[in-house]
């Protein structure tokens, strides 16, 4: 009997063991690149900076399964110079980083995909005036949005996202993005 009782038990760690195989088959991480176009809603500053920024946003992600992934990233801004008046000169750049999920639809053509995704980031503004100092504020903001992906092959993909983030700080209340880049699944 405890030969019985002992033999199922290594049958159901097999078991179980292979079936957990089965489920970390479609675990696959992935590296990432993106060019993104922000726009910002800005208020309560002095001046009135530049509203646009150019930036390059860094992402490792995982696929969790075939429709959904998890994704960390971390986004730099250019410095946007605006000029008022001839006296004060505003300087304006951000970073942020922050995790997003999210969610593929495969569409009727072979490689074509809808996603929406929803995440939460840290963001980082810094205001620099030229005679009436600086200010650094750092917020956490939640973002969504929706795109399309296109995979070229089994591990490389091309994506474009729209994309609204809330930040709600004291100088930057939103920004509107949207985001072109490559991943390339391991």
């Amino acid at each position: 009997m405890k030969k019985a009782l002992l033999l199922a038990g290594v049958a159901c760690i097999f078991s179980a063991n292979a079936n957990a195989m089965d489920m970390m088959k479609d675990i696959k991480p992935y590296i990432g690149l993106d060019y993104v176009y922000s726009h910002a809603d800005y208020k309560d500053l002095e001046r009135d900076p530049k509203k646009s920024y150019n930036s390059l946003a860094v992402n490792v992600g995982m696929w969790m399964t075939r429709y959904a992934s998890l994704e960390a990233f971390f986004q730099q801004s250019d410095e946007n110079k605006s000029f008022s008046g001839t006296i004060d000169h505003v300087k304006t750049k951000f970073y942020a980083y922050g995790l997003d999920a999210y969610g593929y639809m495969p569409l009727g053509c072979d490689g074509f995909n809808l996603l929406g995704t929803i995440g939460l980031a840290n963001y980082n503004m810094k205001v620099k005036y030229t005679h009436h100092g600086s200010d650094d504020k750092q917020r956490m903001g939640y973002r969504f949005g929706i795109g399309a992906q296109y995979d070229f092959t089994e591990n490389l993909a091309a994506r474009v996202v729209g994309r609204y983030s809330f930040i709600g700080a004291k100088h930057l209340d939103n920004l509107m993005e949207v985001t072109a880049g490559l991943r390339y699944t391991f």
